[in-house]
């Protein structure tokens, strides 16, 4: 009477060496660490996407720059595109005031507004470059539990007489379990790097693009007040 060897991915995954349990223990939490990320990243975008458009759209609507001013430094939780501005702007203020340059005002605002820029891009993309390491390493500390199974498992048929597929299989199946849950962990996150990355780059050039218009229109006011001035 022949026995049967089970083939239940729960039961190789009991009866895997300490390795490469350990193995698979460390990619599901990495699996579940991404997904926390992909969560909090997705969100993050999609409120500072609807935030900068909310902000674009009270910039061009005729409103005073002193009043959109006055409204972000009320706001303590200001962020994105309006805090960009509001440190720009302030910037800007701080120059006027000292009665500066046209031109040094103008390189001091865009100074301040690379700054912010960078400065926010950073909030935004934080978290991408954990999802792009467990992307990357991921597989292959799958593969590393996967080897150590298959030389456990050899190293147990040596004290075996007759080798038949039965004795050979469960060992062998425990082993690429881990290379399995090593891609199961890595394909989301590096899906999600890639789609987070090309949206981190459309708000950066819309934001960009802002700040440039925004300096365009400061540049303009103040050669027109100093045409006044004479």
């Amino acid at each position: 009477m022949t026995t049967q060897t089970s083939l239940h991915i729960t039961d190789l995954i009991l009866q895997a060496s300490p390795v490469v349990q350990a193995v698979m223990l460390i990619l599901l939490i990495a699996s579940l660490y991404s997904w926390y990320l992909i969560a909090k990243l997705s969100m993050g975008f999609r409120k500072a996407a609807a935030q900068d458009e909310h902000f674009q759209k009270m910039f061009w609507s005729g409103a005073e720059i002193d009043t959109l001013f006055n409204n972000a430094q009320l706001n303590s939780k200001r962020n994105g595109l309006e805090d960009i501005f509001y440190e720009g702007y302030a910037e800007f203020n701080k120059l006027k005031k000292r009665h500066a340059l046209i031109t040094q005002k103008i390189d001091g605002t865009e100074r301040i507004l690379r700054v912010g820029l960078s400065r926010d891009q950073s909030l935004l993309e934080h978290g991408l470059g954990h999802l792009a390491s467990i992307g990357s390493v991921a597989p292959y500390i799958g593969l590393f539990g996967t080897v150590w199974g298959i030389m456990n498992a050899f190293i147990g048929l040596a004290a075996v007489e007759q080798v038949t597929l039965a004795t050979v299989a469960p060992g062998i199946a425990e082993a690429l379990i881990a290379t399995a849950i090593g891609l199961f962990a890595a394909i989301p996150a590096v899906l999600a790097f890639n789609n987070f990355t090309s949206k981190g780059e459309a708000i950066y050039s819309d934001r960009a693009l802002f700040a440039e218009e925004m300096v365009a229109l400061l540049q303009r006011q103040s050669m027109g007040f100093s045409q006044e001035a004479e």
